[in-house]
């Protein structure tokens, strides 16, 4: 699911945040704003606004919570995979959190980079697709 998403677009933030609104949307629109409701922490008024086909400021694991609804998959099974590809993707292009901060637009710190990828703070989808778009433009 997320981890498809840097393959079929451009490794830039904007393709890569339309892919991953894409895979959101669809979701949405086959689940439902009940089913939303229920399965994540969104209040109604953001899950009308996913059925409705607009994407707002929403955390990963709500992303994902969503997808799940649909994809016959656990939305915390997304996430991790999610987490994994990141590092591994860290690794392979010899990045660092202090480099990914300072490359992108996000006001986060080093640190902060590393709480959001591993999980003990909230990322949004607009910083995945940040962090990512780093990653991928780094990596050999």
């Amino acid at each position: 699911m997320f981890t498809d998403v840097p393959a079929e677009t451009d490794s830039e933030p904007g393709p890569l945040l339309e892919g991953y609104e894409t895979l959101v949307l669809e979701a949405a629109a086959e689940a439902g704003v009940d089913a939303i409701v229920d399965a994540t922490s969104l209040d109604r008024s953001s899950a009308e606004m996913l059925v409705d086909g607009e994407v707002p400021e929403i955390a990963v694991e709500d992303a994902a919570a969503v997808i799940a609804l649909v994809d016959d998959r656990d939305a915390n099974a997304l996430v991790f995979e999610l987490r994994d590809d990141l590092l591994m993707g860290m690794t392979t292009a010899v990045l660092d959190v202090d480099t990914i901060a300072g490359a992108i637009d996000a006001d986060l710190t080093g640190q902060e980079v590393q709480q959001a990828l591993e999980g003990r703070t909230r990322m949004t989808l607009t910083q995945l697709a940040q962090i990512q778009s780093v990653i991928e433009g780094r990596k050999p």
